[in-house]
């Protein structure tokens, strides 16, 4: 009987211990999920201080016209956004892989970049835009006019304004503030998804911490 027992308990101990080296190992799966996750938001956050950086940079330019300092901006944040992809995607990767085997987070992950290349094509259109200005304010270039004297020249630019180029310009402009618009409200949609999509990783990283 006592052999019985023993041999019970044995059994039971067996089990026990068990369950907790499986719970242990649950652990340190979520602790790794857990990490991946909050260093995907650390990137995000890089993200953020690129685009305060770079609307900064545009922002000087357009009122400096410093054309080599903003190109050089652009190359640097281009530089910073390739790299943040690049651990992001990794990231990605890893939550496909046998060892985690979440792809939920990797889908997840995979939504916030699709979002943030949406907004960063459209932010590039913006400052295009900007750039170019309006075509009806956009500055007359004197570039192919004709210089007769040192203080007079033949303007190419210069003709009898009539109802139907005036129609044009009206449209072009329009055209233009459409395309400006339409830029600006894909970025807000772009962002309001990104935040969506931040919040459920915040979410899932305390659901994993709970575990």
């Amino acid at each position: 009987m006592a052999r019985v027992m023993e041999e019970a308990f044995d059994f039971e101990n067996k089990v026990s211990i068990k369950e907790t080296m499986e719970v242990e190992e649950n652990a340190s799966d979520s602790i790794k999920a857990v990490v991946l996750l909050r260093g995907f938001l650390e990137i995000q956050q890089r993200r953020a201080q690129a685009y305060s950086k770079l609307k900064r940079g545009f922002s000087d330019y357009m009122t400096s016209g410093g054309e080599l300092a903003y190109q050089q901006l652009c190359s640097e944040i281009t530089i910073e956004f390739n790299d943040c992809s690049k651990k992001v995607l990794e990231m990605e990767s890893q939550f496909r892989s046998s060892d985690f085997c979440r792809v939920d987070l990797a889908q997840l992950l995979r939504a916030v970049q699709d979002q943030e290349k949406q907004k960063l094509h459209l932010t590039a259109t913006i400052q295009v835009l900007k750039k170019a200005g309006r075509p009806s304010e956009r500055l007359v270039s004197h570039e192919n006019c004709k210089f007769t004297k040192p203080a007079k020249h033949e303007c190419v630019h210069v003709q009898e304004i009539t109802e139907a180029s005036g129609m044009e310009e009206a449209e072009a402009d329009a055209e233009y503030d459409n395309a400006l618009k339409e830029a600006i409200r894909g970025v807000q949609d772009a962002v309001t998804a990104i935040n969506e999509h931040l919040e459920e990783v915040r979410y899932e990283i305390a659901a994993l911490e709970t575990e």
